[in-house]
């Protein structure tokens, strides 16, 4: 698909302050989300559509192998995931419990959506940062690989709950496939699987082992590109050709489009665009399979 598709989405994100007041108004977007929209266009254009910005460096030839115009959000498609995601009284987002097994998994009725990737992969980052509205949700990120051990069920709101998988792979707990096979077959309102994948190091062995559970029980899921920041543009550019091409010949069951995220945890114009666009993908793609408000 082409990228011209992309440009009209990235426009809405320059349109008049009168749409930006409308936007806070309706959904209470932040401050600091605002400010970000004021950023020069190359610099917001690099960290709200990062594809976009490697697809100038290719070849004319080469520029439909990126599929752009799929996902498209407006300026109120971020503020909407953005509302989503902030903890008030009248929209819960806190954790519920952990299950090593699916028959001591919580029996919860809202629709749920599954983080899955290799130890150390960025997961429990990334978890963390779309819950950074939520200061009372506690999400353990550690440095070593393998620290999360169990499934962990958070609700967000009265829409769906998040579930953050162990890690797969190195360190990884002894019953791991028992476990993930389990629940990725037997899990009944399991609306949509997130896959993240190292940037670096592109699809592995055991990538391979998750992508094809995913294939085998007819699962929608999502390829996430983590770690996009600790590449040279030219590596990363290359990794990204080769996955898109993975999805696009080996797999029917994922969504066309790759998602790169890089994860900040300082306080920071930029950490709030790549929070913000982490939230409006998560809440967006939940949107073709459950009711949240768009």
């Amino acid at each position: 698909m082409a990228a011209p598709g992309l440009r009209p989405g990235l426009g809405r994100l320059f349109e008049m302050p009168a749409a930006l007041g409308r936007v806070r108004r309706a959904y209470g977007t932040s401050q600091a989300f605002a400010e970000v929209l004021r950023l020069p266009k190359k610099q917001l254009t690099k960290l709200v559509f990062p594809l976009q910005e490697l697809e100038r460096h290719l070849v004319p030839d080469s520029k439909h192998e990126f599929h752009l115009k799929i996902f498209d959000p407006s300026l109120e498609d971020i503020a909407r995931a953005e509302s989503i995601f902030t903890a008030t009284a009248q929209n819960r987002i806190e954790y519920l419990s952990s299950a090593e097994r699916l028959d001591h998994a919580p029996a919860l009725p809202r629709p749920e959506v599954c983080f899955i990737g290799r130890s150390n992969v960025g997961k429990s980052s990334l978890i963390k940062a779309l819950f950074s509205l939520a200061p009372d949700v506690e999400v353990r990120v550690s440095k070593k690989p393998g620290h999360t051990k169990k499934m962990n069920f958070f609700k967000v709101g009265k829409y769906f709950t998040l579930v953050d998988m162990p890690g797969y792979g190195y360190r990884a707990p002894e019953d791991f496939v028992d476990m993930v096979e389990t629940y990725l077959k037997e899990r009944k309102n399991l609306m949509r699987t997130f896959l993240l994948v190292d940037s670096v190091v592109g699809i592995q062995k055991t990538d391979n082992i998750a992508v094809e559970m995913c294939e085998e029980f007819a699962l929608p899921y999502v390829m996430v590109l983590t770690k996009i920041d600790k590449s040279s543009k030219g590596h990363l550019l290359k990794q990204v050709l080769q996955i898109q091409k993975f999805v696009d010949t080996k797999t029917q069951g994922c969504f066309p489009q790759l998602f790169p995220v890089r994860i900040a945890f300082w306080i920071s114009l930029e950490s709030c665009v790549k929070v913000s666009a982490s939230r409006n993908l998560c809440t967006k793609l939940l949107a073709q399979g459950v009711p949240v408000p768009f």
